[in-house]
């Protein structure tokens, strides 16, 4: 249950491209300042830490896998990090230190291969939930491997009942169903979606949910990713590939901060418990203005292996 008021902060900043370490520090700078600011919650955008890898093809035209696309795999492979290396255990300590919980989106190296996932972070318990995106999207089905049931699940914190779903799995009914069903109260969106569109979709679920939507995006510019980045969309360093519009949504779909385009910010909101007791009067998707003698969901919580011994 969520406590009465609780400070929460979206960052919209760039990655460090295909430096771990590098956008470790950042990471921890970022949170450094929230807390300063009071935020005792922190929402990063997708990818933040092991790179979102926008306008990459990595070379693999249908039929056909280029040598330079692999290169490029392998570049991306070594920028990632894996869930319980140096790189997040600098970050759980910096959360420690400012009494801060993290919600962060990074690319997860599991053996050889990558998941775009959410590292849920408690300043006292450290790690205490991962999220694997269940559906890239697109071409990111190319680099990035598939979750299963088994990280729906939604954190049970004194902050509030915090969830993630991440990017194109919002416009998944059956996910925000899953979530809603659990009780969550502060829903996560880290995104690479910085379309006008996106804002209505977070509006959307946060009536729909009834509960708090924080939706975090990157603001980066091609010049970030380097020299060598063989992006299709643009070779000018100063055109942006990510223009934030990062927002925090109140449970009757009011923006309460956002949505900020083309800069690097910080977006603060107080959350109010009272104010999601009150949205649920005349709506609760999985309660009073439900139907499971009509409509049912199965939710498979079970981890999936390719072998078993």
């Amino acid at each position: 249950m969520m406590k009465s008021i609780c400070k929460v902060a979206v960052v919209q900043d760039s990655s460090v491209p295909f430096d771990a370490q590098a956008t470790t520090d950042k990471t921890c700078q970022l949170i450094a300042q929230s807390a300063s600011e009071g935020a005792e919650l922190v929402v990063f955008p997708e990818a933040f830490l092991g790179t979102y890898p926008k306008g990459l093809s990595f070379d693999a035209p249908i039929g056909t896998r280029l040598p330079e696309g692999r290169e490029d795999f392998m570049r991306y492979f070594e920028g990632a990090v894996e869930i319980d290396g140096k790189e997040l255990q600098q970050i759980k300590e910096s959360a420690a230190e400012h009494n801060v919980f993290v919600v962060l989106g990074v690319i997860e190296r599991d053996g050889s291969t990558l998941y775009c996932s959410i590292a849920f972070i408690d300043p006292t318990l450290g790690l205490v939930s991962k999220r694997r995106k269940l559906m890239p999207t697109g071409a990111e089905r190319l680099v990035w491997g598939f979750g299963d049931g088994s990280t729906l699940n939604v954190i049970k914190n004194e902050l509030g009942n915090i969830g993630g779903v991440i990017c194109w799995e919002n416009y998944m009914p059956a996910i925000r169903s899953a979530m809603y069903a659990q009780g969550v109260e502060i829903y996560c969106a880290p995104t690479a979606d910085d379309r006008d569109t996106w804002l209505s979709s977070m509006q959307h679920i946060a009536m729909e949910g009834r509960c708090y939507v924080l939706s975090a995006c990157q603001y980066i510019t091609r010049g970030e990713y380097g020299e060598d980045y063989r992006s299709i969309l643009t070779d000018n360093p100063d055109d942006v590939v990510m223009r934030g519009a990062s927002v925090i949504v109140g449970p009757l779909g009011e923006v309460i901060a956002g949505p900020v385009l083309n800069q690097k910010t910080i977006l603060y909101a107080e959350l109010d418990r009272a104010t999601l007791i009150k949205s649920k009067l005349d709506f609760d998707p999985v309660g009073h203005y439900s139907r499971p003698d009509v409509f049912s969901l199965h939710v498979d919580v079970q981890e999936k292996k390719p072998v078993h011994y």
